[in-house]
């Protein structure tokens, strides 16, 4: 969809650069012009009187891939330090790179960029391109996806690649729209074709199918990767460069204030933990939970939970592994009453060791694991734990 303008019906008013929340109007040649800013809400169309302004559907011109070369990475940091997720999306673009002859950039916004542009060079990137503001100390959407527009637009990148993250899901999607392209979320896994088409692979229909979507009409094609499903990069001596973005006025105009900021109190968290013991709705009670919790303290690990056990309110949300909870990738996880539904392996299949504990043998969980107990898990884990 895209808003375009009647010139004949125009009579100038300007009422639509008035109205317009986000500055996407400009007058070119006399006429109003719609940029990459406009957030598609409407509101010139229903200012303006003489009707010049009207909703359309884009034609779907075939694309000139030629044009569009290389993979983008957001480089997401905070207080100074990348986010770890961004080593494991250089490593996936490296690979996918590497079959088509492409370039690896990344985009990094900060406040103070050199250290972390100087780290990601030792992750492979080609070039790393700098945001360097104090404007980009905190994340703010808006200034963000300004600049993460910008670094696009130069470079064109035939795919974009953002962490599916809290800060990566709000970033994207802006982006994307901006710039009249698709966006799958939360892939689980990539590829590419001789094409250089993108592969998204992700769980479709309530995690019961693996799909892989393509847009061949479209770039940059946009992709959201989950923490801890990808191989990090391996560290190699810095070959690329530090190219230094121009920060404008446009680029920092917000319509968000950062009043304060604390910080989060330190938790645990299981997307880190090296040890997993994870409980299913092979559990019988919620107490039952802390024979779970005892062999993971044990093992000196963490325990974690299937979406069942959240659902019945025996553990938070932040213990749930899943597609709807956290992608993990311990050396070892073990399970105790656990079927192994996609909705739970696909987030934990990468698991360096998986032990399982279950009676049926022919469960879903026994054909991924390394090693599988057949019996009941009262007798195998009170086993466990005096061993």
């Amino acid at each position: 969809m895209a808003i375009a303008v009647n010139t004949k019906k125009c009579d100038n008013c300007g009422a639509c650069l008035k109205v317009c929340p986000f500055e996407a109007v400009t007058i070119v040649d006399g006429f109003p012009e719609i940029n990459a800013a406009c957030k598609m809400c409407g509101i010139c169309i229903r200012e303006c009187a003489p009707g010049a302004l009207v909703l359309i559907d884009d034609a779907r011109m075939k694309v000139d891939k030629s044009e569009w070369n290389g993979v983008l990475v957001f480089a997401e940091a905070s207080g100074g330090k990348l986010h770890p997720v961004v080593r494991e999306l250089a490593g996936k673009a490296r690979e996918m790179a590497g079959k088509v002859g492409y370039d690896v950039y990344a985009a990094l916004m900060s406040d103070d960029c050199h250290d972390m542009a100087r780290e990601l060079l030792t992750f492979g990137f080609d070039k790393v391109y700098t945001y360097e503001h104090e404007a980009f100390r905190y994340f703010r959407a808006d200034v963000y996806a300004n600049a993460f527009s910008d670094v696009i637009a130069q470079v064109k990148p035939s795919i974009v690649l953002t962490g599916a993250t809290s800060v990566g899901r709000s970033l994207a999607p802006r982006v994307s729209t901006r710039l009249r392209t698709g966006l799958t979320a939360d892939c689980t896994g990539l590829d590419i074709t001789s094409e250089t088409d993108l592969v998204q692979i992700r769980p479709a229909f309530g995690g019961n199918i693996m799909a892989e979507i393509i847009t061949p009409r479209s770039r940059p094609q946009f992709a959201t990767v989950r923490y801890k499903v990808m191989d990090e990069a391996p560290i190699c001596e810095p070959h690329g460069e530090i190219v230094e973005m121009k920060v404008s006025d446009f680029m920092l105009k917000s319509g968000i204030e950062v009043i304060s900021v604390s910080e989060k109190p330190p938790s645990e968290n299981i997307s880190e933990a090296d040890v997993l013991v994870v409980g299913g709705k092979g559990l019988k009670s919620a107490d039952d939970l802390e024979l779970i919790k005892a062999l993971a303290e044990k093992l000196g690990g963490q325990y974690a939970v299937t979406r069942p056990l959240v659902e019945a309110g025996w553990a938070p949300q932040i213990r749930q592994i899943g597609l709807s909870g956290r992608t993990v990738k311990p050396k070892l996880l073990m399970t105790f009453g656990v079927s192994g539904a996609v909705q739970f392996t696909a987030a934990m299949r990468d698991a360096e060791c998986i032990f399982a504990v279950n009676k049926d043998a022919d469960a879903q969980i026994m054909k991924i694991a390394h090693y599988c107990a057949v019996g009941d898990l009262y007798e195998i884990l009170p086993a466990l734990l005096e061993a």
